[in-house]
């Protein structure tokens, strides 16, 4: 099976669409909008396909040139060369976090990775792309088989463990990430404050995920944000009752415990900042507080974070 009819196999059900920018996106049902030049590839759920944006006359090659993998499929501009490039994953990525969020930071290191390494645009949302369906665009099939995420990974030199260690970035899938990082330190903070109902706290955890979202270069579609604060929210209300929290407190504020964080006070900054994360803080307030960067702040806030699970 060819890469284009995989790309339209792949097709969200009721994707956006549209011929032209300036008029807006419409939502439609799959027969219909796979017939238009601009398509979303990827629904809220799960990424089948990686895409970048190239703005350069030789954007069909340019892969090559800088040592990139082969695309599956580029749908390149008649008029100027600029095209999307579009890798295809052998196992989809689950951008709805609900269960291990491992793969998906190891996609999103992967992806920025590849970002950089071809010169992509980080302005590039990836709602929609070219489509590969549309005669309008040149369209090449380069590569046939897809892609699994350590395939990606050798052309950066990303292993797992070092996409572990590294921080996500404010792109792609990086966005998912760090959404779900900031909103579940403030839900587990949050929730203890009068015990909401489900539908409260649904929609508590939604504002306060667009809120995060309004502040990332370039937000995540609605879709996306509306379905990571029904994760957490779902998550957090099921698992933190006026009952599991007092379990949560005995387990880990033991004297010994209590003693141990007594004897870190005053250490430095890593503490303090451990503090205000246990407190509800979020990444930019303890940025600013503690003049540090995201990359420091971040790996406090994972340190925060497996107190609280462990």
């Amino acid at each position: 099976m060819g890469c284009v009819k995989i790309f339209e196999d792949y097709l969200p059900n009721r994707p956006y669409h549209t011929d032209d920018l300036v008029s807006g996106l419409k939502i439609n049902k799959k027969e219909k909008a796979k017939l238009a030049r601009l398509v979303q590839p990827n629904g809220p759920t799960h990424r089948y396909w990686m895409v970048f944006d190239l703005d350069r006359s030789n954007a069909g090659m340019h892969w090559d040139d800088v040592g990139a993998p082969a695309p599956n499929l580029i749908a390149r501009n008649p008029a100027n060369g600029h095209a999307h490039l579009l890798y295809l994953l052998q196992t989809p990525i689950r951008t709805a976090i609900d269960a291990k969020t491992a793969p998906l930071r190891y996609a999103a290191a992967i992806e920025a990775g590849l970002r950089n390494l071809l010169g992509a645009d980080r302005g590039y949302s990836g709602l929609i792309c070219k489509n590969p369906i549309n005669s309008h665009w040149i369209v090449q099939e380069w590569e046939s088989t897809p892609y699994t995420l350590d395939d990606l990974a050798d052309y950066i030199d990303l292993t797992p463990e070092k996409a572990r260690e590294k921080p996500v970035e404010d792109y792609g899938l990086g966005r998912n990430c760090m959404l779900f990082d900031e909103l579940r330190a403030w839900a587990y903070k949050a929730i203890r404050q009068g015990w909401p109902n489900y539908n409260q706290w649904l929609n508590a955890c939604l504002d306060r995920a667009i809120g995060y979202n309004v502040n990332f270069s370039t937000p995540l579609d609605i879709s996306e944000v509306k379905h990571t604060a029904k994760s957490v929210a779902k998550w957090t209300h099921r698992n933190f009752t006026r009952g599991t929290f007092d379990e949560y407190v005995a387990r880990t504020h033991t004297s010994e415990i209590q003693s141990f964080r007594g004897k870190q006070k005053g250490k430095g900054k890593r503490e303090q900042g451990i503090i205000l994360f246990e407190a509800g803080a979020t990444i930019k307030e303890v940025m600013k507080q503690l003049t540090v960067d995201r990359a420091t702040a971040y790996r406090w806030m994972k340190h925060t974070i497996l107190l609280h699970t462990t």
